[in-house]
């Protein structure tokens, strides 16, 4: 830091919480800090984790010694000639001046800042201490609110503000950096001042105190009309629960009102989403098809799919021209079945975007093939490598064969599947049942010994055989091709000239017969002429027999 020098101020933001806490000081002498510098500077010094403490223990004097470091950059110092009282005031005054500009979470800091001011107010009031049971600061009215509420404690507040002028300068007061702790203190003020119940009107201006109100408390408001309901949304944002969400639709849809295209566009799709599946199932579908981009992320897969189906029947009349169909049915098809996502690819209009395609159903998302894929996305098929390492994604990506992603992606992904490999020729096997009867044209005038062997040689007898018949028997395992079945006892049939009769042999003959043929497991695969007794070998008997065979 001491090398550095005036470079202290052009650090990236992200080095100033991880530097040395002396770090603050040298930042002191910076003429200006980027916005990014700032917010890094204000995390630092909100978190407590500084030389100066927790922003609840701040007085006076640590915030003159803050100077331009204080964490709020649109308040201006205090003023070290004021009076601690005044500096305080002069202080508060420029938080409660800056705080309707501010977001939320600027917001939280300067009420930080305002409850360490009205400790140390209290601190310099022993009075207050003693009595509780009066304002012993000027009362709230309708010209001081600036320059009051926003000082006082949630008791003070109490004591100060009557119902009267509260109700009456409602949003005026809620405009003000009320402490958390002041805010069921209106609410409570709001109740009194209307004991039969909160009229429409007045429900309007609640803003922030609508969510601290029950299911139980909403179901009974007057919510008439889509502006009572839509300014109660949206002065309370993200405070409000789920339930109350829904109750505050079901009290609106109780008493009259009506789902339309313009009341969905202007509750968006972050409220859409709150809604119980029944009551979206109660959304008709013409008024999503009026209802323009909604953005229904959010949402849980059920009600994706319920607004799917809606904006598909909305849509239906655009089915034939695919481009603009795709355009309007584009936000609801996070809840799209895998039919209709290849319906889409096969049109081959879509070129769907980034969020589109990380919003997809994931289990519908496995069903679709490379083709598919690449057709959806189209000319942003990068995104799929993008988002390769998405769990859903690697998922899928098992389940393809890694040619094809490499041949029709060609994009770099990575552990698909293998090519199955081929199966090799298996040995040919008969079952062999006996007895039976073939017959063959053949001449057999010698007997062929028993044998499993491969005979090729042609066997003359002047015997002729003339059937025609198939054999099935057992054949024996040799490198020998099987290609039939004999039954035997049986009488072959085969064009054969055969001068030996064949004996019983588990062999493998195929041939036709005309006499009987002695009983043999084998199965006759040719025709042969066979002149001489075969020897026992491993193969198959090709032979064309034309005389009865004796029985072996």
């Amino acid at each position: 830091l001491y090398s550095l020098g005036e470079a202290v101020c052009d650090l990236e933001p992200g080095t100033i919480p991880a530097s040395d806490p002396k770090i603050l000081d040298k930042l002191k002498l910076c003429p200006a800090l980027t916005g990014a510098q700032r917010d890094a500077l204000n995390a630092l010094l909100l978190s407590g984790a500084t030389a100066y403490g927790d922003p609840s223990s701040w007085d006076l004097q640590t915030l003159q010694d803050l100077g331009p470091l204080h964490p709020l950059p649109l308040f201006p110092p205090p003023q070290r000639s004021l009076s601690p009282q005044a500096a305080r005031e002069d202080f508060r005054s420029s938080i409660a001046a800056a705080y309707i500009s501010q977001g939320r979470s600027q917001r939280e800091k300067s009420r930080i800042l305002l409850r360490a001011l009205a400790a140390a107010s209290a601190a310099a009031h022993p009075r207050l201490k003693r009595s509780s049971a009066r304002c012993e600061f000027e009362p709230v009215t309708a010209s001081n609110i600036n320059d009051t509420v926003s000082y006082l404690s949630a008791e003070q507040l109490d004591l100060c503000l009557s119902s009267e002028v509260l109700v009456e300068n409602l949003e005026a007061v809620l405009e003000q950096p009320i402490i958390n702790e002041g805010l069921p203190v209106l609410k409570k003020k709001v109740d009194e001042f209307f004991p039969s119940g909160i009229p429409e009107e007045q429900l309007r201006h609640l803003g922030l105190l609508s969510h601290l109100y029950t299911e139980q408390e909403i179901s009974q408001w007057p919510v008439t009309s889509s502006d009572t309901l839509l300014a109660l949304l949206s002065s309370s944002g993200d405070l409000l629960e789920d339930s109350q969400v829904q109750e505050l639709f079901s009290r609106y849809l109780a008493l009259g009102g009506s789902w339309t295209g313009a009341l969905l566009q202007e509750i968006g799709g972050q409220f859409l989403c709150k809604l119980q599946e029944e009551q979206i199932q109660q959304i008709p579908a013409g008024a999503i098809g009026t209802a323009g981009q909604l953005n229904i992320s959010s949402c849980s897969q059920t009600k994706k799919e319920l607004l799917y189906g809606k904006a598909r029947e909305a849509f239906a009349s655009l089915a034939s021209t695919p481009g603009p169909y795709y355009c309007r049915i584009r936000p609801y098809l996070g809840g799209a079945p895998a039919e209709d996502l290849k319906d889409l690819a096969n049109a081959g209009v879509t070129n769907m975007d980034r969020d589109t395609f990380l919003a997809l159903n994931p289990q519908e998302f496995q069903k679709l093939s490379v083709t598919d894929v690449k057709n959806l996305l189209g000319e942003n098929l990068l995104e799929l490598k993008k988002a390769e390492h998405e769990p859903w994604v690697v998922s899928w990506v098992q389940r393809q064969f890694q040619r094809e992603l490499d041949c029709v992606l060609g994009i770099g992904l990575q552990g698909g599947l293998p090519e199955p490999t081929g199966t090799s020729p298996a040995t040919a096997t008969s079952s062999v049942t006996t007895p039976t009867t073939v017959t063959s044209p053949a001449t057999a005038t010698t007997p062929v010994p028993t044998t499993p062997a491969a005979a090729t040689s042609s066997v003359t007898t002047p015997t002729t055989v003339t059937s025609l018949a198939t054999a099935t028997t057992p054949v024996p395992t040799t490198s020998a091709s099987v290609t039939s079945s004999v039954t035997t006892p049986t009488t072959a049939t085969s064009p054969a000239t055969a001068t030996t009769p064949v004996p019983t042999t588990p062999t493998s003959v195929t041939s036709s017969v005309t006499t009987p043929v002695p009983t043999t497991p084998a199965t006759v695969t040719s025709p042969a002429t066979a002149t001489t007794p075969v020897p026992t070998t491993s193969a198959s008997v090709t032979s064309s027999v034309t005389s009865p065979a004796p029985t072996t």
